[in-house]
């Protein structure tokens, strides 16, 4: 046991500055191990390219001017957004996958999960992230766990379209989620048991509270109750009113148990589409428990694609679909239905969340959901919520078995590197968009006669312009979509230059070229949390006599302009300090290799193998670390013992 106690002091040292894991059973970058050619490809690793929409016609003009007020107050106040923190955009994690992203327990993180999230955090000063989905309805607390692992997954839920295992966790899971904060600067939103009301299982708030502290911001009261019905979690009457009623049969729980003792960081009520935001608002819901909760809160997708996998609905071709997520009345359209309730909740002193959504329920879309197309939408359906008064929106994650995120490792690590999902960077850069100052607001330029495919957004800093954002859809590798727009300051003068950074990909189609100001995290199975590439910021000098800077945007792309100076972003990345995979080894052929082992396409779960003459304890310590994963390049060194 001193190799695992090494490990855990290891861990335990780790600082942000100079930080350090210890890793278990990795491969060496740069030796090399065959997929099998039979292997059920999980939806993560999926191939699909679809074709790019054709360039519009008639199509947008490729040079526009925008007349930006100076200062906020010259912005009419129905067209300026709320302040917007930096921690808009976030992420929701599917309970049952914590162990595939996070780790197996709290001793052992992910190293590039750490990375991933600091990405994010350095920009926006914290990341907020939320545990639920349709897993924690079901939830529930045991003391321990085999192997130590801080979650377990029962048998699936078959009344759900989705077939959600319920997850069994222990109090490890939170001091797991507890020492990511110590580390990266994440925030926490959990959710609660609904499905039993005689019996909420309140273990799991009464743990959040006492192990995450100031690290909790929301307890989520129900996922999706207007979807109770349709998944025969309710009877047939069950409506918002009967929702209601129990939220304040939660709220007398809560009152009584002396193990919770901050009781009013409840959101609600998550609902999906089925029932609208004010028919549970009319139940009394706001008015009844504003001194309980902390936050609005809905859900939705714009979209479904549960036909091909679980056989209900309607098939939806992905290359039909394609092009509806290209254009701005996309987000336009996503966020008009919520800006009553977003101004009810506002006049109760409630921010209003958008608690989980992505490009389509039930896994998303090859070709589109993991394209430089998503990327895209993905961000412009965020700044349009931030504009819409949206205080957060969270993007979901699930496991691989999905197209729309960000891909672990698992039991076929040596081969199955992380693979990054292309809307994180919509994350990324969401939060140098609204930056760390929490004083951001945006404007919806509407300029280029209001151009589908070339949206542009302005963002005040402290009340003076600070950044614009500029879009372009269209896919045209001919140049002749390219734009230019100039930017005018009205009530001041602009700066003598300006820096850019660029969104790039060669096609909305694409998957594996897409950086952030030259920067990329790598293509399938490559990443490991850090970026690759040196940081290219585009500096363009202005006519200050005239009064303009002229940004030229390609197509497809994405432009941050910065008309102050920004400040360098030093994010701190963690490595790994051990390579212990030392048993020996033979030389095998690849080729001969990708067709020897058998794998199921069911299989997408953590695990490791152990040899079968290892004893008890060294087969009890790889079971449990064999999930403690790093991306390729995290492992170059492990040859030599370090690397740092």
């Amino acid at each position: 046991m001193l190799l695992f106690a090494i490990a855990v002091w290891s861990l335990c040292l780790l600082d942000v500055a100079t930080a350090s894991v210890t890793v278990f059973n990795q491969i060496p970058m740069g030796i090399q191990s065959a997929v099998s050619s039979t292997a059920t490809v999980a939806a993560a690793y999926n191939d699909t390219i679809l074709n790019p929409p054709p360039v519009p016609v008639p199509a947008p003009a490729t040079s526009f001017t925008l007349n930006i007020p100076s200062v906020n107050t010259s912005v009419p106040q129905s067209q300026l957004s709320i302040p917007i923190p930096g921690t808009f955009f976030g992420f929701s994690i599917e309970m049952s996958v914590i162990t595939q992203l996070f780790g197996v327990n709290s001793t052992f993180i992910q190293v590039p999960l750490l990375n991933l999230f600091n990405l994010i955090s350095e920009r926006a000063g914290a990341l907020h992230v939320r545990i639920g989905g349709n897993t924690q309805e079901f939830a529930y607390y045991v003391p321990t766990l085999p192997e130590n692992r801080a979650i377990s997954k029962q048998k699936a839920d078959t009344n759900n379209p989705t077939e959600t295992p319920a997850v069994i966790y222990t109090m490890d899971l939170f001091y797991m989620l507890s020492n990511i904060s110590s580390h990266v600067g994440v925030k926490w939103y959990i959710g609660v048991p609904f499905n039993d009301t005689s019996d909420f299982r309140l273990e799991i708030v009464e743990y959040s509270e006492a192990i995450l502290g100031d690290n909790l911001i929301g307890i989520q009261v129900g996922n999706e109750p207007d979807l109770y019905v349709a998944h025969q979690h309710r009877n047939n009457t069950y409506g918002p009113a009967n929702y209601t009623v129990e939220v304040g049969e939660l709220i007398a729980a809560m009152a009584a148990d002396s193990n919770i003792p901050v009781k009013n960081i409840l959101i609600g009520p998550s609902v999906s589409g089925t029932w609208t935001p004010e028919q549970v608002f009319d139940t009394g819901f706001i008015t009844n428990y504003t001194d309980d909760l902390s936050a609005i809160s809905v859900e939705h997708y714009p979209t479904e694609n549960c036909f091909p996998v679980y056989g209900i609905s309607t098939y939806h071709d992905p290359q039909l679909v394609f092009p509806t997520f290209l254009n701005h009345t996309s987000a336009v359209s996503l966020v008009q239905p919520y800006l009553n309730a977003v101004s009810i909740s506002q006049a109760a002193g409630k921010p209003f969340l958008m608690f989980e959504t992505n490009s389509a329920s039930c896994g998303g879309f090859p070709g589109i959901s993991d394209s430089f197309g998503a990327t895209l939408w993905a961000l412009d359906y965020g700044l349009q919520m931030a504009y819409g008064n949206f205080s957060g929106a969270m993007l979901h994650v699930g496991g691989q078995n999905v197209y729309y995120n960000v891909a672990p490792p698992t039991n076929q690590s040596k081969y199955f590197e992380w693979t990054i999902g292309s809307v994180y960077y919509s994350a990324l850069v969401a939060a140098e968009v609204f930056g760390k100052t929490n004083t951001a607001q945006i404007v919806d330029m509407l300029g280029n006669n209001a151009s589908d495919f070339t949206p542009q957004y302005a963002i005040y800093e402290n009340g003076a312009l600070a950044r614009v954002g500029l879009f372009n859809f269209i896919t045209d590798p001919s140049g002749a979509s390219d734009y230019t727009a100039t930017i005018t300051v009205d009530g001041g003068t602009v700066p003598s230059s300006v820096q850019v950074k660029y969104l790039l990909s060669d096609s909305v189609s694409t998957k594996n070229n897409i950086t952030w100001a030259n920067q990329t995290l790598g293509t399938v199975r490559e990443v490991d949390g850090r970026f690759k590439g040196d940081e290219h910021v585009v500096t363009i000098p202005c006519d200050t006599g005239a009064n303009t800077c002229q940004i030229p945007v390609s197509a497809p792309a994405f432009a941050l302009v910065f008309l102050t100076p920004e400040n360098a972003i030093s994010t701190a990345t963690f490595s790994t300090t051990m390579y212990t995979n030392t048993a020996a080894t033979v030389r095998i052929d690849p080729t001969v290799l990708a067709t020897s082992n058998g794998m199921s396409g069911k299989s997408w779960v953590l695990g490791s193998t152990s040899k079968q003459q290892a004893s008890g304890a060294l087969r009890r310590l790889r079971a449990s670390l064999g999930g403690m994963l790093v991306g390729a390049a995290a492992v170059a060194g492990f040859l030599l013992g370090h690397w740092d």
